[in-house]
């Protein structure tokens, strides 16, 4: 059964959907139904997913990364399992993007390039704009060809917040 926490980060409500640890959808909303609506529907939990306390087990895991994250550990949250589902290229270019170091952002090329497709550039922000599990899955450390941060579902300011962490870290 899935579950959901909501905690504060310094970027604002930060809300994890997991499933026995492994994280279906997060972003920084409070907003659990519509991060569960971000999950593909072969994985979407059914019916109405419990709020339940930092130290759930469903949770845990993921909350202990977000937080060692936001103090300073970056490579945290990449340890965290992730489930996602779509396309063959879709999901080769999510574990891509969990190769992407933080403090080393690419452009959309270079991560269709990394993905094996280098003419896909688009189906490379595809991937990213697709991305359920935000912070797990960083697709904040993708940017435009010419440097500027382009878009990302939760504000600019918080993409560049994350980067500017990753940077310092």
């Amino acid at each position: 059964m899935s579950s959901a926490v909501t905690i504060d980060t310094p970027d604002g409500p930060f809300t994890i959907v997991a499933e026995d640890g492994v994280v279906l959808a997060s972003g920084w909303t409070d907003d659990v139904a519509g991060l569960v609506a971000l999950v593909h529907p072969d994985l979407r939990p059914a019916g109405p997913v419990p709020a339940v306390e930092p130290d759930d087990e469903d949770v845990a895991g993921p909350v202990r990364a977000v937080r060692a994250y936001y103090a300073g550990e970056v490579s945290a949250v990449g340890q965290v399992p992730v489930r996602q589902r779509s396309g063959p290229f879709r999901e080769h270019a999510w574990q891509v993007l969990r190769d992407v170091a933080p403090g080393d952002p690419v452009t959309y090329a270079e991560y269709a390039d990394r993905a094996g497709r280098p003419a896909a550039v688009r189906a490379a922000a595809g991937a990213c704009a697709r991305n359920a599990a935000a912070l797990f899955v960083p697709c904040h450390r993708v940017l435009r060809s010419d440097g500027t941060l382009g878009g990302f579902r939760y504000g600019i300011e918080v993409k560049a917040s994350l980067l500017d962490r990753e940077r310092a870290a």
